[in-house]
């Protein structure tokens, strides 16, 4: 490999992404920031295939940082729901105010002044930098970990303190000084495709000659997985009030913990049953560390008749299942607004 592994490390990705990189990926297509940015949110923890279509929504409907900024938090996580993981809207949202109060709409363009906007850390702002402006930024998303891990022989849990450093000082020796921002494309690509978690193709892999795991036989268990924790339970019963027109009652939730920010069903405090109601299937959702398991109960009313219940500092508002296109749903809510059985009369 000769004197820099590091840099012939990324020679050899670089020419191999000039002939197999998926540069027909639409982000891919413009160095303009706000776009790059943009997809490098939204494919945080979510597959290609699946941002493509958001992506190119969002653009239409917020085309620059000010549209963004202007828009309120509802126009933004409806346009967000289905996607998962909504913290990464408020976020996106909260700094687009923060570049148009602070930089005049202009995407900063130092290190230091990226990694102050909100929701984006140091991996985001390197991807941004390099890609946009060519500066040799090191990244180090959940692909490029795996593909260091692994071409460097690094034990242990990439999240851990210890083996980020030396992940990090790893991304730090092979990121280029000139392409840095193809670099940066083509290490994501050379993970997310030939390097993948699940059976990689180590027969086409351009370095699979001084892969540290390729030679050691150790492909398999690099990187290390996350140390297991149970996922626990918990049980949710939601009050579908719906009224004489057939809207239903939704309230909006906090902005910071599950769904932060986005309308659902008022939750019951205890599990007695309301007189009148009607018990529909149950819904499970997985998060990361707990199972929701969703009871719904359906209670035809009076609009009148539930002014004060239950009073909480929530807004709420009536919401007709046909028309909740403008505000943000978490993905069973719109499940279950659109299996809600014809409306019983009282």
């Amino acid at each position: 490999m000769g004197s820099n592994p590091g840099a012939a490390f990324s020679a050899r990705l670089l020419t191999w992404y000039d002939q197999y990189g998926r540069q027909d990926l639409p982000w891919r297509q413009t160095t303009d920031p706000y776009r790059v940015w943009l997809s490098e949110i939204m494919l945080q923890q979510t597959q290609v295939q699946t941002v493509i279509p958001y992506y190119l929504e969002f653009l239409v409907r917020f085309p620059s940082i000010e549209a963004l900024a202007g828009a309120s938090q509802d126009q933004v996580l409806a346009c967000w729901s289905g996607l998962g993981y909504y913290a990464r809207a408020r976020n996106l949202h909260g700094a687009a105010a923060q570049i148009v109060a602070e930089h005049g709409g202009q995407f900063p363009r130092t290190f230091d002044q990226v990694l102050a906007l909100r929701g984006i850390g140091r991996s985001t702002a390197g991807a941004i930098l390099s890609i946009c402006f060519g500066q040799p930024q090191p990244i180090l998303d959940g692909n490029v970990k795996r593909v260091l891990a692994r071409y460097y022989g690094v034990t242990g849990w990439p999240g851990s303190p210890a083996v980020a450093r030396e992940l990090w000082r790893h991304a730090e020796s092979t990121t280029p000084a000139e392409r840095s921002g193809d670099y940066t494309q083509a290490i994501m690509d050379f993970g997310a495709t030939l390097c993948g978690r699940r059976n990689p193709d180590c027969d086409r892999c351009p370095v699979a000659d001084s892969c540290r795991a390729y030679i050691g036989g150790q492909v398999d268990q690099l990187p290390e997985p996350r140390p297991k924790k149970v996922r626990r339970l918990r049980q949710v019963r939601w009050l579908l009030l719906r009224d004489e027109s057939g809207a239903i009652l939704l309230e909006q939730r906090p902005q910071k913990g599950i769904w932060g920010g986005l309308w659902s069903p008022p939750e019951l405090e205890s599990d007695r049953r309301l007189a009148g109601c009607s018990e529909l299937q149950t819904l499970c959702h997985e998060f990361t560390h707990v199972t929701w398991v969703i009871k719904p109960l359906l209670v035809e009313c009076q609009r009148a008749s539930v002014a004060g219940l239950n009073p909480t500092d929530r807004l709420r508002r009536w919401v007709h299942p046909r028309g909740v296109g403008e505000i943000g749903l978490p993905a069973p809510v719109v499940r279950l607004l659109g299996e809600l059985p014809a409306r019983v009369l009282v």
